[in-house]
Parts: structure tokens; C-alpha cells; sequence
């Protein structure tokens, strides 16, 4: 049984991920694969303002917002990382909640399975999303 500690912490993190699912939901995909976030108020990237490059970010809201329409497709094409991302909120907001309410240890068990090796494998996964959104980002794709 998880401690009363885990199980708030999975509700929030659930909630949390739930909350951000449901925005990305309401938001309208960029077509160009790019630039949803500026439905939030949030300014043009100030990387393809300045250098015509895309960030290591650019594109995770509208791969956001394409999975949470329940095209995943569109939402790897648009930001491989995205993609995984939003699985991954999906997954927690599942997890997360079912741990709370009942008090299983599996939120706590997937947690500790977070370690150094796989925290560099999410950055390598980054890196060769980004590597993806800047080929997109240039006609290369």
C-alpha cells in the first residue's frame, strides 16, 4: 500500500498532467507545425525570430495538441519528443490517478525506475527531436 505522502503526490501530478492535456486539447494545431503556443498569449519563438532555427522546444505544443486530439500520428511528424511527452502526461494522468484513489505502489514503482540512464536517454531522445524539427524546419523532410 503507498503511503499517504505517494498518493498525494500522484494526485497532483496527475491533476497537473491533466490540466496541461486539457489545454492542449482546446488549442487548434498549427498547420505549420509550429507557433500554437501563441494561442496561450505566448510570444513568436525567439529562435526562428532571430536565426530561422528552430528550439529543442519548438513544436511541442502543437505535438501536444495533436495528441490530445487523438492524432498521434500528426503529433510525432509534428515533434517526435511531443509525441512522447503527451503519451507520457497521459500515461501519469492513468497511473497517477488510479494510485491515489486506490493506493497502489505502482506510481511509486514507475517512478524509481527514473534513474541516471534513463534520464539520458530522454536527453538523446531531445537532441534527435530536435535534430527531426530542424530537417522539418528546412524542406529536408
Amino acid at each position: 500500500m503507498a503511503p499517504p505522502s505517494a498518493r498525494i503526490i500522484s494526485a497532483i501530478a496527475a491533476a497537473g498532467c491533466l490540466g496541461v492535456l486539457i489545454v492542449a486539447w482546446f488549442l487548434t494545431p498549427s498547420s505549420e507545425g509550429l507557433g500554437t503556443h501563441q494561442q496561450l498569449g505566448l510570444s513568436e519563438c525567439g529562435w526562428i525570430t532571430a536565426v530561422n532555427l528552430p528550439c529543442p522546444s519548438c513544436g511541442m505544443t502543437t505535438a501536444f495538441s495533436h495528441a490530445a486530439n487523438g492524432d498521434l500520428l500528426s503529433s510525432f511528424v509534428t515533434q517526435p519528443m511531443g509525441m512522447l511527452l503527451a503519451v507520457g502526461a497521459a500515461v501519469t494522468v492513468v497511473v497517477g490517478t488510479y494510485t491515489a484513489v486506490t493506493g497502489s505502489m505502482l506510481a511509486p514503482f514507475l517512478g524509481g525506475m527514473f534513474n541516471t540512464r534513463v534520464m539520458w536517454v530522454l536527453v538523446m531522445l531531445l537532441m534527435l527531436a530536435w535534430m527531426w524539427k530542424i530537417m522539418d524546419h528546412r524542406g529536408i523532410l
